[in-house]
C-alpha cells in the first residue's frame, strides 16, 4: 500500500476516533457507563504498554506496577488538591508544613501555570518513581526471571505498606486516603494525555535504544558480546517504565478523584499482567487494544450475569453477585488455551497486514462461492 493511503486512512481514523469522543463527551449523561469504562481502559493502556515495554521488549519480568502507580498517584493528589480542601482531607493527624508549603507557594504561580498543573503533576509523580526505580534497580535488576518478578512485588507490597502507616499519616493520610483531587477536564484530555505518553513509549522501541532492549530480551549473552552494556540498558527500561507507569496511576487518581492505599494491592498488577498477556507480549497495539476489551468485558457487558435472571417464576441458578468474574475468568482461559500468544502475538497494527487479511477473506470466500458453483 502506498504511504499516501496510508496516511489519508490514518487521519481519517483519527478523525473518526476525535468524533466519537466528542460525542461521548456532549452525551456524558446519557452515555455514562460507556464514558467511564473507556477512561479507565484508555489509562490502563498506559501502564500495559509501559509494563509490555519492560516485560515484553526487555525481557524483564518485572511486578512492581501496581508500586510505581501508587507512588505517581500520591504525589498527583498532592499537588492537586486544592488549598482550600487540604485542612478538610487532612483532618485526622493534620497535613505536614512541607505540603502546605508547596501549596501556598503553587497558589502564589501565574494562571498558565495554574492550566497547567495537572500536566506537571503528572510528570512530577512520574519523575518520584522514576528515582525510586533508579534505586531499586542497581540491586534488583541483577536478578533474573521469578527472582526479579518477586523482588519488584515486595517492593510494591512495601511502598503500599509505606503510604498506609501511620507515620506517613500527615503525607499520605494513611489509611483514610486522599480526596477532592482535581479531575479531567474531558475524555479528550485523557485520550490526548495516553496518546503522548504510548508514542514516546513506540518511539522508544524503535529506536536503537529500542533494538538494545530486543536484543537483550533475545538472548543476554549474545547482546553483551554485541557491545550492549546490560545493566545500562535495564536500568534505563525499567526506570521509563517505572515512570509511565507512575503517569498512569496520577491519572487514575485523577479519574476516581480520590485514592488510597487499598487501590494499588497486588491483584492490580496481575490484571496489567492479564492484559499484556491476552493482548501479546512485546505488541504495543495488543496491550492497547486488550486494555479496552479487559475493561468493557469486566466493568460493563458481563455485569449481566451479576444480576439475578428469571424465565417466568424460575430462577436461573448462578446468576448472582460475583458471577460475572467466574464468567471473565472462563473467557479469558479460552483466549490464552486458543491464543497462546495473545491476540496480536509480537504483531502491530498496519494497513499493510490489514490489507493482506481482508485480501485473504475476500480469496477465501471467492473459492467457496466457486466450489458451490461447480
Amino acid at each position: 500500500m502506498k504511504t499516501s493511503k496510508k496516511v489519508i486512512y490514518s487521519l481519517i481514523l483519527a478523525v473518526i476516533t476525535l468524533a466519537f469522543l466528542f460525542f461521548l463527551e456532549s452525551n456524558k449523561a446519557k452515555y455514562g457507563m460507556a464514558y467511564t469504562v473507556l477512561t479507565k481502559g484508555i489509562i490502563l493502556a498506559v501502564v500495559a504498554v509501559s509494563m509490555n515495554l519492560v516485560t515484553g521488549f526487555t525481557g524483564l519480568f518485572s511486578l512492581g506496577q501496581a508500586g510505581f502507580m501508587a507512588i505517581g498517584a500520591y504525589v498527583t493528589a498532592i499537588f492537586l488538591i486544592p488549598m482550600n480542601s487540604i485542612e478538610e482531607v487532612y483532618y485526622m493527624s493534620g497535613v505536614s508544613p512541607s505540603i502546605l508549603a508547596l501549596k501556598s507557594w503553587l497558589e502564589t504561580t501565574p494562571s498558565w501555570f495554574q492550566a497547567m498543573l495537572p500536566y506537571i503533576a503528572l510528570i512530577a509523580g512520574g519523575l518520584v518513581a522514576a528515582l525510586f526505580a533508579a534505586l531499586i534497580g542497581i540491586p534488583v535488576l541483577r536478578l533474573k526471571s521469578d527472582y526479579l518478578a518477586i523482588a519488584t512485588l515486595g517492593f510494591s507490597e512495601i511502598i503500599r505498606a509505606i503510604i498506609s502507616s501511620p507515620q506517613m499519616d500527615t503525607i499520605t493520610n494513611g489509611s483514610y486516603g486522599l480526596k477532592k483531587i482535581q479531575g479531567f477536564s474531558s475524555l479528550i484530555q485523557v485520550f490526548l494525555i495516553a496518546a503522548v505518553c504510548i508514542a514516546f513509549m513506540i518511539l522508544l522501541i524503535r529506536s536503537t535504544y529500542g533494538r538494545a532492549f530486543k536484543a537483550i530480551r533475545e538472548d543476554e549473552i549474545a547482546a553483551e558480546a554485541m557491545g550492549i552494556n546490560l545493566f545500562k540498558h535495564k536500568s534505563m527500561s525499567f526506570i521509563i517504565g517505572s515512570f509511565f507507569a507512575a503517569v498512569s496511576g496520577g491519572m487514575l487518581a485523577m479519574f476516581m478523584r480520590s485514592i488510597d492505599a487499598k487501590t494499588f494491592t497486588v491483584s492490580l498488577t496481575y490484571d496489567i499482567l492479564l492484559i499484556v498477556v491476552i493482548g501479546g507480549i512485546g505488541s504495543v497495539t495488543g496491550s492497547i487494544l486488550s486494555s479496552i476489551l479487559v475493561t468493557v468485558c469486566k466493568e460493563w457487558w458481563l455485569r449481566f450475569f451479576d444480576n439475578p435472571l428469571y424465565i417466568g417464576n424460575f430462577q436461573v441458578p448462578l446468576f448472582r453477585t460475583g458471577f460475572r468474574m467466574v464468567i471473565f475468568s472462563v473467557v479469558l482461559l479460552l483466549v490464552v488455551l486458543f491464543y497462546q500468544r495473545g491476540l496480536m502475538g509480537r504483531n502491530e497494527f498496519s494497513w499493510d497486514r490489514l490489507a493482506k487479511s481482508i485480501n485473504k477473506l475476500r480469496s477465501k470466500s471467492s473459492s467457496k462461492g466457486g466450489s458451490k458453483i461447480a
